[in-house]
């Protein structure tokens, strides 16, 4: 039997639904907001999240679906969104047009992981990108958006917050920490020690228990903000407070992208277990000039969808739609027939089966429709159907014309 690839999963009936009634919750939220639709290609060249993402970053390193295609193109599966909203703005010509632009997707995501609990090698996410806004307005109306995402789910959350600062404050505080790693280089993991020279911040975010029993100790980089960065902080900490959105500081907040900025926050839960993380952001003011366009503000967040799957509050659904059948052979095709008809204005569950009454309303039943409607060889003489409605406990023959009629009040 030939079976899925590792981490890459079906979605079936009941997950789809929950799947399609976060997107379909979230689409309205980030409409809410402003924000417009935009569809990239599944497939980038390499060299985009090369220098976009980092040749430092695990994503890069160790996780990307790259390969040379028939054209001899270096290409690869995204392994997340951002990357190519922002290969779309400048491609399009929207750096230079000026004004803010404001986009959300949503859509599959690669990388070659190891495989667990709300982790896998071909998932999905819903993201946001803002561009043209330098305030931290911006960046507050991301977390904003967020919270409302997960609260009309029903799911709840903390929210962590750092800052990593700009070109002004970064450069000494690097050297700082280089400074506080290098005296403990015997004792941290061989990828802090490769990080060392290549993004040295993205130590703070080691997962081994005793590279953050050092850091704990390390430089933290709020404390050697500039001027500007750190009144930011502290104005986006006074918003978020004025909105009665709860936070925490985290300082080994990093983010796992070099692209990042100032403002970084994350969502996490604690019904997930270790991987906690639902859904992250932050600001990513050089990221355009660094493809090449022209300087651009920047800001978004993006939020994996399987990690959310297992926490959706879904609505209780009542009852919806028509189930139709006949009682006998000869009344097959005319139900066919009025089947199709009724599909012009409602859902319609149709079994070509003929089968007894009981079993007609057993299989109603069993697919949550309304109304249970069959035509046996007395309705078929009498140019009737038969009609209960499963939520009312209420029956009753009605004319074709009145069946088509009917648009889900009670009989």
């Amino acid at each position: 039997m030939i079976s899925s690839l590792r981490g890459m999963n079906d979605i079936l009936s009941e997950e789809y639904e929950r799947f399609t009634y976060f997107l379909s919750l979230a689409t309205k939220v980030a409409q809410r907001y402003g924000f417009h639709f935009i569809e990239t290609p599944i497939l980038e060249e390499t060299a985009l999240f090369k220098r976009s993402v980092g040749e430092s970053s695990d994503i890069v390193g160790k996780e990307m679906y790259q390969f040379i295609d028939k054209g001899e193109n270096d290409v690869c599966l995204r392994p997340e969104g951002t990357a190519g909203v922002v290969r779309a703005f400048i491609q399009k010509k929207l750096d230079r047009a000026g004004g803010i632009h404001r986009f959300f997707y949503h859509g599959p995501m690669f990388r070659y992981e190891r495989p667990q609990k709300g982790r896998l090698r071909q998932f999905h996410q819903f993201g946001v990108e803002s561009f043209g806004v330098e305030s931290v307005h911006e960046d507050v109306s991301m977390i904003m958006m967020v919270s409302d995402i997960l609260k009309e789910l029903g799911i709840g959350y903390r929210l962590k917050l750092n800052s990593l600062g700009c070109k002004e404050c970064m450069p000494p505080y690097r050297q700082n920490l280089i400074d506080f790693v290098t005296i403990h280089e015997e004792h941290i993991c061989e990828d802090c020690r490769r990080r060392v020279g290549t993004n040295p911040i993205r130590v703070l975010d080691c997962k081994e228990q005793k590279c953050q029993n050092i850091y704990a100790d390390a430089p933290k980089l709020i404390n050697n903000l500039c001027t500007g960065c750190g009144s930011e902080f502290s104005k986006l900490q006074t918003l978020l407070a004025q909105s009665g959105i709860s936070y925490e500081i985290d300082t080994h907040l990093v983010r796992g992208l070099d692209y990042y900025s100032k403002t970084a926050f994350e969502f996490v839960s604690d019904n997930i277990g270790s991987q906690s993380a639902i859904a992250g952001g932050g600001r990513y003011d050089r990221l355009v000039e660094f493809l090449d366009g022209r300087p651009t503000p920047a800001v978004g967040f993006a939020m994996g969808i399987e990690r959310l799957m297992e926490l959706i509050v879904m609505p209780q659904n009542g009852r919806d739609g028509y189930y139709m059948g006949a009682m006998d052979e000869n009344t097959v095709d005319l139900v066919v027939r009025m089947a199709h008809q009724k599909r012009g204005s409602d859902k319609v569950v149709l079994d070509y089966k003929p089968k007894n009454l009981k079993n007609h309303l057993k299989a109603a039943d069993k697919v949550n429709t309304r109304f249970c409607c069959v035509i046996g060889e007395n309705e078929l003489q009498n140019g009737t159907i038969w009609v209960k409605d499963l939520e009312h406990k209420t029956e009753k023959t009605l004319s074709h014309e009145e069946f088509y009629a009917l648009a889900g009040e009670p009989l």
